[in-house]
């Protein structure tokens, strides 16, 4: 019986402690960036290619675009994911854009809400990509595991960052055509 106490205890400090990191900790921000050996022109335009995602994005499926004017200030898509083979469905709305240079979105699921927003700048001829993102749980549960797993999500962003920059450095696909 004594140990029975012990144990429940220290469940409970556990417990405690695991609600406790979320509330201390209920924001999750990082930023990350990565050199492309490409032109900023065509380094935004392969990230904004809906159909070189799945290149670059960790099981990107689809968008299915919700409302709006697909690539402008507030439109409306669903963006459809798997992972470990569970399909997984994030509300994305533009929050701003300026072209070649920035683009800001919101980021809604079950789990959590995320502002996110990737900028590209011009450095003698190469393309500087840098992200930045803020989350944040939707519940006590989600905010402690997003606490707890925080730095695999910088980690998966750096991924993609670099899933984008091999996407980029070897984009075959001609934006910009010269018509006669």
């Amino acid at each position: 019986m004594k140990y029975l106490k012990y144990i429940l205890i220290i469940l409970a400090i556990l417990v405690v402690g695991f609600f406790l990191i979320g509330q201390i900790k209920s924001e999750v921000a990082y930023e990350s960036e990565i050199m492309v050996n490409k032109s900023l022109a065509e380094s935004w335009a392969v990230s904004q290619d809906e159909e070189k995602m799945s290149d670059w994005l960790d099981g990107f499926q689809k968008i299915e675009h919700v409302s709006g004017t697909p690539g402008t200030v507030g439109a409306v898509s669903d963006v459809y994911f798997v992972t470990n083979e569970q399909e997984m469905i994030i509300r994305e709305t533009i929050t701003n854009i300026v072209p070649n240079k920035s683009i800001s979105m919101n980021f809604t699921s079950d789990f959590m809400d995320m502002d996110y927003t990737i900028s590209m700048e011009s450095i003698n001829e190469k393309t500087k990509i840098s992200s930045s993102t803020s989350s944040v749980g939707n519940g006590m549960v989600s905010k402690s595991i997003l606490a707890l797993v925080s730095s695999s999500l910088k980690t998966q962003e750096e991924t993609n960052l670099t899933n984008l920059k091999n996407t980029i450095e070897g984009n075959t696909k001609n934006y910009f055509p010269i018509e006669n």
